[in-house]
């Protein structure tokens, strides 16, 4: 399925010289946007004529595709939030391509829709985003998405009456959406209205929304010009007495200011000053916050902070743990904490003075968590998951510490004969670092295997029910997950360990699992496809420019592959803490020396590649992946493919219509197929 020819893609004589080094970019000119740029529009057309063709010629398509409509077919819930005693969740009852908002009176009683994006246009295009109800019920604030980019219009509803209030709010971005506890309006944040779509972002600020009054008249509350970059959430706490804002600079350290709302100034007031740590809220009772740290607790702890008193300072409650607290919640007079031990979930429970209080039971080894429910009421909420269980919600009673299913889905899936086990491989440093294998029970010897990961931003790649990847599994395929260095699956030093000039750790770590998977035998000779998306579409891209030969097909999606400029589009310069800054002159040899787009080249036996984007990506622009293909296209990079595959109308991933990511996730299985060896029926 070789291309008789790629396009041919307009080089140019676009140097920089940075930090006194010559910096070839000839293909710069694909960072234009295709919605108004027609040479970068014809390119895109052009290389999803030829793709296409390619694509079309894949045995295992149309199987893959048959069967992943099949697999995701089931119901799909999310952990429903009650206010005012009704109870409020997203449901997909299948292959809709957007899941519809329900709103049920009690917590069994029939349900009704509220809102379904599905009607909003005809290819399922616009999507659900974030959305909140008020404190007594009685309205719902949500956000629309379109086309899968990241801005928001925030909208209200009647839930009584399905009623969609005149507010309109523009602007938002990376928004939370917390309501003030008299249902008068609501907290939110955006950027200034300025702001160009696909401009550098800057001067994010929270603001509040009262009802039926224009968006010009919001109140601007708080926000930073002295430090533009960072960005603002702001939620109000259980009690409704306070407005917590954390601002962080894209990493996972966080300032604190809290809002006392009792109080008609609503004067900001920072209780958590610098960006040393994480502090996130975690819940209130009378005038204790209780907060989720990584401040001296590199796998967290909790402390507990008295707002009445204006020099307080934040007190330890629960000391950290071997295992890593990723998250907490007060529901029903007790704290729940969600703890990972070696990438599994234990729920632990504790009295608000910090006593331990016994567990949680589990229905199996997976994950689990996101408990919704209040402090003051007995009912709670959460979910478990697992890569052979799939995404179940309980209905907790704190008081008796029991659970019951409220619901779960029926799949079209021979689970039982799905087998999860975990390993552990050294690292070229000799770090001990885990790996998920999942494959089908008879699947004894060597197999084609999939290998998966992420590595970035403190994100641990936890076991999840995920029916792509049973598709995959079901023809005889080996699934394998490798929690490598830049996640938080042991904390914070385990992202420490591969941020900033420590990068390279991440690609050693996944070079590493792929070379375990040739030594041990596990997968075939030649038959290994590697595949991550976002910041793992950047980890397989600088992996198969250092080791090409250990991968038959690489899938990178939507991948952050220039980094000597991903800090000048969008959100780009959130990521400068994670990857540092290419305008220092130490990071930025740093990013040189690993930069998927300037770090191809010619010689090398490259594996078969199909690079995944989006036109209307404005998270990670598309020009990344642009640029990438166009260089691996240029030079002798062997007889393998290399193609792109871009989707239209679409954008990072949230919001993508479910026949758009079904027929995506067809094509780059059938790819890595016929590269790997898997055999498809």
């Amino acid at each position: 399925m070789h291309p008789t020819a790629y396009p041919i893609t307009r080089r140019t004589d676009a140097v920089d010289i940075l930090h006194g080094q010559r910096i070839d970019d000839p293909y710069r000119w694909l960072e234009g946007d295709a919605r108004s740029d027609a040479e970068v529009a014809a390119w895109i057309a052009a290389q999803n004529v030829v793709t296409n063709a390619c694509l079309a010629e894949l045995p295992g398509r149309a199987v893959f595709r048959a069967r992943l409509e099949a697999l995701q077919n089931h119901e799909k819930f999310t952990i429903p939030r009650e206010q005012g005693g009704r109870y409020f969740y997203t449901r997909n009852p299948g292959l809709e391509n957007q899941a519809t908002l329900l709103v049920r009176d009690s917590v069994d009683g029939p349900d009704r829709v509220l809102i379904d994006p599905n009607t909003w246009s005809d290819h399922g295009t616009r999507a659900l985003a974030e959305w909140a109800p008020s404190k007594d019920g009685a309205l719902l604030a949500y956000a629309v998405q379109e086309d899968g980019a990241d801005w928001r219009t925030i909208k209200v509803i009647e839930v009584a009456t399905g009623k969609i209030l005149d507010d309109a709010l523009a602007w938002a971005r990376f928004t939370t959406i917390a309501w003030a506890s008299d249902g008068a309006g609501f907290f939110y944040t955006r950027y200034p209205e300025a702001t160009a779509g696909d401009a550098a972002l800057a001067n994010h600020a929270v603001y509040f929304h009262a009802l039926n009054t224009p968006q010009s008249n919001d109140r601007l509350l708080y926000a930073t010009p002295e430090r533009p970059e960072l960005l603002h959430f702001v939620e109000v706490t259980d009690s409704g007495r306070y407005a917590v804002i954390t601002s962080t600079p894209g990493t996972q350290t966080n300032n604190l200011v809290v809002i006392d709302l009792h109080d008609e100034r609503w004067q900001p007031r920072t209780v958590v000053k610098g960006f040393d740590a994480e502090w996130s809220p975690v819940g209130d009772a009378g005038s204790t916050l209780y907060l989720l740290t990584s401040g001296r607790a590199e796998r967290r702890r909790i402390a507990t902070l008295d707002l009445a008193d204006p020099g307080a300072a934040p007190r330890d409650l629960i000391a950290e743990d071997s295992a890593v607290l990723g998250d907490a919640r007060l529901v029903g007079g007790r704290l729940i904490g969600t703890y990972l031990v070696d990438v599994k979930t234990q729920l632990r429970r504790f009295t608000l003075d910090g006593r331990p209080d016994g567990v949680v039971a589990l229905p199996g080894i997976g994950s689990a968590g996101g408990f919704q429910g209040h402090q003051a009421d007995n009912e709670a909420f959460f979910v478990f998951t697992s890569f052979n269980a799939p995404t179940t919600i309980y209905r907790y009673d704190v008081a008796a510490n029991t659970a019951s299913v409220w619901a779960a889905p029926t799949v079209d899936a021979d689970l039982d004969n799905i087998v999860v086990e975990q390993r552990f491989y050294a690292a070229r440093d000799g770090a001990r670092v885990p790996l998920f294998l999942v494959r089908r029970s008879d699947i004894a010897g060597p197999a084609p295997t999939l290998l998966h990961g992420y590595g970035g931003f403190g994100i641990s790649m936890i076991s999840y029910y995920e029916p792509n990847l049973l598709a995959w599994i079901e023809h005889g395929g080996i699934v394998a997950i490798a929690n490598i260095r830049g996640g938080g699956e042991y904390g914070k030093a385990w992202h420490e360990a591969a941020r900033l000039d420590r990068k390279q750790t991440s690609y050693d770590d996944f070079i590493a699992a792929a070379e375990y998977l040739h030594a041990q035998g596990i997968v075939t000779r030649d038959g290994l496809a590697v595949h991550g998306e976002s910041g793992g579409g950047l980890l397989v891209g600088a992996v198969v420019n250092q080791r090409p030969e250990l991968f038959a097909a690489a899938l990178p999606g939507v991948g952050v592959m220039d980094m000597l400029r991903f800090h000048r589009f969008t959100g780009g310069r959130l990521w400068m803490g994670e990857f540092g800054d290419p305008d220092d002159a130490a990071q930025f040899r740093t990013l040189l020396s690993y930069s998927p787009y300037h770090n191809v080249a010619a010689g090398k036996p490259y594996p078969a590649i199909l690079v995944t984007t989006a036109d209307t990506d404005d998270r990670v622009v598309p020009a990344h992946s642009f640029k990438y293909v166009a260089a691996l296209q240029n030079i002798d990079a062997g007889p393998r493919p290399h193609l792109v595959r871009i989707e239209t109308q679409a954008g990072h991933g949230a919001g993508k219509p479910t026949a758009k990511a079904i027929a995506e996730m067809a094509d780059k299985w059938a790819f890595a197929a016929v590269w790997a060896g898997l055999r498809v029926e």
